[in-house]
């Protein structure tokens, strides 16, 4: 039988106000267990929440970048349930009327064929505590310090049929809340990560089949292993006779598999009513107006503008409109060297692979944009070529020179151009090596382009890298054919 997989996510941005959602407490991260866990976090009795208006505030703000309805009135109700790390014994959240309603947000998959993913809404809520396992022998440990902690939770629809969709789409929501500057999206740190919802159902069968949510995920690689795990976990369990159960599971990425945490809650068994301490938050279209004149350039609109205006190609514009930071870093090199697909080469080539290497984030690169597009602007000026460009760069990547003009001026690199000092050296290149000449002028004229290889790589040697290549093919073509 033919399967099809159906993907559903939940993804939970941490907001990246000051403060805690209803609460004056510190959300910085990293704090001492338990410092910055207030009354109000712990539903003390006595205490009432106040609401944080930042918070409301980037909601809105992730609502008209998706091009969602905003609500002019929603409300806070009790989400109740009992587990050690939820202090209070339920979870302030939002049900019945969400701040964001329904919303679409494009993805961009890796063949290059776009696809509308539906957003069912999306709501605030605060965050739970931490159970902390792997320090206390036969004991669990409770950080208290993320309780209250502002969360957006963006539903989609069940629209997403693989794992590299379902990749894709939380990308995008990545990229979307830190252009935004709502969350900073550090999915190691929590601050953003989503429940999984899938399930299978025989290809052209309208129903959906029970699903399983897989909670927590934490990282891409993760989301996508999780899910090729679930959906064949699901199809060996229906194809034996057997039948999938809607529970919560979890994704262990050492075993790499998922593993059974508890069946699912439907949303009765929540136990959801209003909230008695919190008023409901009206917006007028004023203040959503406002907040609309706020918002940046987002990531598919700067995607369209590389394409459109700097000639990049679909692939390179996605690639360097995937994060505010590496957008950022590349329209500074395009704008000190001015060519942007020599700046979008270098981003994306040098730079990418020795970060990867070094598994560093952009943001803390060792040649800053600035240096970056200065050593591309002296390979579009012709000052070097790209051999010393790669000597150049690994010297700024080392902490060798300011710039790039320092380095070349340092190491010698400049690019000869002179044809005379170029024929110079062509002419010791071709009376030192007689027997590959004669080989060159005996050989077949369509040969005769690989073979001058030899004598251009002599010819950089001699010149130690500077002479101009293209000159020095040009040089070496006219002497050596003249001598056949």
């Amino acid at each position: 039988m033919q399967w099809e997989v159906v993907i559903g996510l939940e993804v939970h941005a941490q907001l990246a106000t000051q403060s805690k959602i209803f609460s004056g407490s510190s959300t910085t991260y990293g704090a001492e267990p338990n410092t910055q866990a207030s009354a109000v976090d712990l539903g003390l009795p006595g205490t009432l929440p106040v609401l944080n208006e930042q918070a409301v505030a980037m909601a809105v703000r992730f609502g008209l970048a998706v091009n969602a309805a905003v609500a002019g009135h929603s409300v806070f109700e009790r989400k109740n349930y009992f587990y050690p790390d939820l202090p209070k014994g339920y979870q302030t959240s939002q049900m019945s009327q969400p701040i964001v309603g329904p919303g679409v947000l494009e993805i961009l998959l890796e063949d290059g064929t776009r696809k509308s993913i539906r957003i069912h809404h999306a709501h605030l809520e605060e965050d739970a505590g931490k159970s902390l396992h792997e320090d206390f022998q036969g004991m669990t440990g409770i950080d208290l310090n993320r309780a209250g902690t502002p969360l957006l939770e963006i539903v989609s629809e069940p629209d997403l049929r693989s794992a590299k969709e379902a990749v894709a789409y939380v990308k995008a929501i990545h990229a979307i809340v830190t252009y935004l500057g709502i969350s900073d999206g550090n999915m190691a740190e929590g601050s953003l990560r989503c429940d999984v919802n899938i399930s299978m159902r025989p290809k052209g069968q309208e129903a959906y089949g029970t699903r399983a949510e897989i909670k927590n995920v934490n990282s891409f690689r993760f989301i996508e292993r999780a899910i090729h795990f679930e959906v064949e976990r699901q199809i060996d369990l229906i194809e034996d006779g057997g039948r999938v159960v809607q529970e919560t599971r979890l994704y262990d990425p050492e075993a790499d598999e998922t593993r059974s945490m508890r069946s699912k809650e439907e949303a009765n068994d929540y136990r959801y009513f209003p909230c008695p301490d919190l008023l409901p938050v009206e917006v007028d279209e004023a203040y959503i107006e406002h907040l609309r004149g706020t918002l940046p350039e987002m990531p598919a609109e700067k995607r369209a503008r590389f394409e459109s205006e700097l000639g990049l190609s679909a692939y390179d514009a996605s690639v360097l409109s995937g994060t505010r930071e590496m957008a950022d870093f590349f329209e500074e090199v395009k704008g000190v060297c001015g060519d942007a697909k020599q700046a979008a080469n270098w981003v994306q080539g040098e730079l990418s692979g020795r970060l990867n290497k070094e598994n560093l984030d952009i943001s803390v690169s060792p040649v800053s944009a600035a240096q970056l597009g200065g050593l591309v602007k002296r390979i579009v000026d012709e000052t070097i070529n790209g051999k010393a460009a790669k000597q150049v760069f690994a010297a700024l990547w080392d902490g060798e020179g300011t710039s790039a003009d320092e380095v070349i001026e340092s190491r010698g690199l400049k690019q000869v151009t002179d044809s005379g000092a170029i024929e110079a050296v062509v002419d010791q290149v071709i009376a030192d090596n007689p027997a590959q000449v004669t080989q060159y002028q005996e050989a077949e004229v369509d040969k005769r382009g690989k073979m001058i290889g030899f004598f251009v790589g002599q010819v950089m040697k001699a010149s130690r890298g500077t002479a101009n290549p293209q000159q020095v093919n040009k040089v070496l073509k006219d002497k050596l054919d003249s001598l056949s």
